[in-house]
């Protein structure tokens, strides 16, 4: 006892400390836990201090992406110098369509009214009666309708202008037009919200990308790169009624969100319903949101089966996207789209193999196990789809089959080469791969890619090494909870290679594919993965020289889109417009080029018969029996299609006799692959109907462009 004494004493004494002081030792503590709180309170307002840092950052490059987009726009068309009716004619094609739906909901009565117009349409696809908001997603119409009549209502309650009006002199013989800017006017609350939408996804792109890395630098890398290569990732700038203008941004933050669910440790179902928002609020904008969530649900599933997370993550995760896909089936009115997606049935068969994990885990040969549930996911998955699109006889999405059908073999059909004829559903272009080559977009993500491959396969063996002389360990690994580090980026390596697939095959895809590779580029940012390069100064050193490298293309690119200048015009259409406003009447029914379409309904509100949303089956033979104007079928067969209609007057367009995109795809030849009768008449009927269009039509109207025919009875 005396030793253990004087060895106390020996060790307060080293201490600076003698034991005839130890009662005067409390207060001296007292300053040191001080400094230690003080220490703790400092690093938590370091912390708030970048997040508020982060926030600000974020909200700037919002504002200016959406001032980038917003200006493009503007010197693209002059639209702030176009009057009311070019605005409208500049909504081409679909773009039209969607706007059209808006524009009956704010110039009804009320707001109920317009919804119910909506609800039971007879205009579009006339004389048939639709619900257009649950065949064309048109809920981004509904919010803006609301906003709109809400920000009119209230300006007006306080007697504020809402717009600006004056008169432009348009020249060259041209009659003036009433312009008029700023949010009272329909077409600018439209876009400009749009507009908005789309810079808050780059903000969350900054975000996104800081969060995957671990570092600012990589939510910088992130927009750079996005802007460095603009013109790839996005076209909101030239078509924003789209609908990928209203549901990309939020695919980007349900990925941010699963990106979150699958690297925290252990979560809950809560996790599930911030996923299941983004996921309806994806889904309710876009009927391809389907094809994109199939891919993630893919990806994270391959997560699942490589070890990284376990069964419980994995149904957080289906959790939120099947509770976002259920509640988007009931929003839509049971679309039927939707319930024979190659999505739905995924989800149904993953969620299956799930639920067996502990009947699988019995093989307990792992290659086995992998084979088993992707064996099970191929024939799942095409077997519900089978099953269900069979049980309810639904065939609206046969024509997507058909176009992959068609780009793998030389199956093709009338459908298919409408699709495959027009360059956003043709393969990437060439110069594609070239361009975000010169950018070194390519070659960052190429580094990025080889270094994770190589770190998650050295983590694999460095776990094996440990794990091989103790088998038994693996055996007694909580399998519901298991989790391996890194899962969401072997998550993002999955979704980059579905993307790139997207991409490849039909070029519109790429919206996808490109964005993802700037959020890749993140990656070059974490210390964890790239700090082999050095220490942090070393390290973000390289990474500026690189931004470097990039911009030097990247800003020839963006000084390219901020050269091009133009000003909207189309009087040959305008000249078609005002005089089917003026010569017939109000209930007079049109056929024509669906493009076409879309305008006359938007800026006449006459009954049309078809439309450039192709998406249903029933709508597809509409097109067809129109497009007999421009097949090589006797004038006679033409007028009964019509006739059967219930058409009055058919719009003949020039360009659509005439075109010929690449060989086979003239309008002549694409009737060709299937009317083999008429295959040897040399002269098309738009070119007959064009010189002579008696004794079944009459020609009432012509200009340099189109041609409009009154169907004789």
């Amino acid at each position: 006892m005396a030793a253990k004494r004087r060895q106390m004493q020996s060790s307060d004494a080293s201490n600076g400390k003698s034991s005839a002081n130890k009662g005067n030792s409390r207060p001296k503590f007292i300053p040191k836990n001080k400094s230690k709180d003080d220490e703790y309170s400092k690093k938590n307002a370091n912390t708030v201090l970048y997040k508020i840092f982060l926030v600000a950052m974020a909200i700037l490059i919002g504002f200016t992406h959406r001032n980038h987009i917003a200006n493009m726009f503007e010197r693209d068309r002059h639209f702030s110098h176009l009057s009311t009716l070019e605005r409208e004619l500049a909504f081409r094609t679909e773009m039209g369509l969607y706007y059209s739906y808006y524009k009956t909901m704010i110039e009804s009565p009320t707001f109920i009214d317009g919804l119910y117009q909506i609800m039971n349409d007879n205009i579009t696809e006339y004389p048939l009666t639709i619900n257009t908001l649950k065949r064309f997603n048109l809920y981004p119409e509904v919010a803006l309708a609301i906003g709109y009549r809400a920000y009119e209502g209230i300006n007006a309650a306080l007697k504020r202008p809402t717009k600006m009006c004056w008169r432009v002199n348009r020249g060259e013989g041209l009659s003036p037009v009433q312009s008029c800017e700023g949010l009272g006017e329909p077409s600018y609350f439209y876009v400009e919200h749009v507009f908005i939408l789309n810079g808050i996804m780059m903000s969350m792109f900054f975000l996104f990308g800081t969060y995957l890395s671990g570092s600012m630098f990589g939510g910088i890398l992130t927009v750079a790169s996005f802007f460095f290569n603009h013109g790839e990732a996005t076209r909101v700038q030239w078509t924003p009624p789209l609908r990928e203008s209203f549901a990309y941004p939020f695919i980007v933050g349900q990925m941010f969100l699963v990106t979150h669910l699958l690297r925290t440790p252990i979560p809950t179902f809560r996790h599930s319903l911030p996923i299941a928002i983004a996921t309806i609020l994806f889904m309710l904008p876009w009927q391809f949101a389907q094809f994109a969530l199939l891919t993630e649900m893919i990806a994270v599933f391959a997560t699942y089966v490589l070890g990284y997370i376990g069964s419980r993550k994995m149904k957080v995760f289906l959790l939120g996207i099947g509770g976002g896909f259920v509640i988007s089936y009931i929003l839509l009115f049971g679309n039927k789209m939707l319930l024979t997606s190659f999505f739905f049935s995924g989800l149904l068969t993953i969620t299956g193999i799930v639920l067996i994990e502990p009947v699988l885990e019995t093989l307990r040969i792992r290659p086995l196990i992998w084979i088993s549930q992707g064996a099970m996911l191929g024939v799942g998955t095409v077997g519900f789809k089978f099953v269900i699109a069979k049980l309810f006889n639904i065939e609206d999405d046969a024509h997507i089959g058909d176009i992959f059908r068609s780009k793998f073999s030389d199956f093709k059909n009338f459908h298919t080469m409408l699709y495959t004829c027009a360059a956003e559903f043709d393969f990437m272009e060439a110069e594609t791969p070239g361009r975000i080559l010169k950018t070194m977009l390519a070659p960052a993500v190429l580094v990025v890619l080889v270094t994770v491959t190589y770190f998650l396969l050295k983590s694999e063996y460095t776990s094996w090494l440990n794990t091989s002389d103790e088998p038994e360990q693996i055996l007694n690994t909580d399998i519901p909870n298991r989790s391996k580090p890194n899962a969401e980026i072997v998550y993002h390596l999955f979704q980059l290679i579905a993307f790139t697939l997207m991409a490849v095959i039909i070029m519109r895809l790429k919206l996808f594919w490109t964005p993802h590779l700037c959020l890749m580029t993140s990656l070059l940012a974490s210390r964890q993965i790239f700090g082999w390069l050095g220490n942090r100064e070393k390290h973000y050193a390289i990474l500026t020289v690189l931004l470097a490298c990039m911009s030097y293309q990247g800003i020839a690119n963006l000084q390219h889109q901020w050269s091009i200048l133009g000003e909207f015009s189309n009087m040959p259409l305008e000249e078609l417009v005002e005089w089917t406003k003026a010569n017939t009447p109000k209930n007079a029914v049109f056929a024509g080029p669906m493009p076409t379409m879309a305008t006359v309904k938007l800026c006449t509100g006459r009954p049309i018969v078809n439309h450039p949303h192709y998406e249903d089956a029933g709508l597809r033979e509409r097109t067809k029996k129109v497009y007999t104007m421009y097949s090589r079928k006797p004038l006679s067969e033409i007028k009964k299609n019509l006739q059967a209609l219930q058409a009055d007057y058919a719009i003949l367009e020039d360009s659509w006799c005439v075109r010929r995109s690449r060989q086979g795809c003239s309008m002549a030849e694409i009737w060709d692959i299937e009317d083999e009768e008429n295959r040897g008449e040399t002269t098309p009927a738009c070119t007959k109907l064009k010189e002579s269009p008696g004794p079944y039509f009459k020609t009432v109207f012509k200009n340099n462009v189109y041609q409009v025919l009154k169907v004789l009875k």
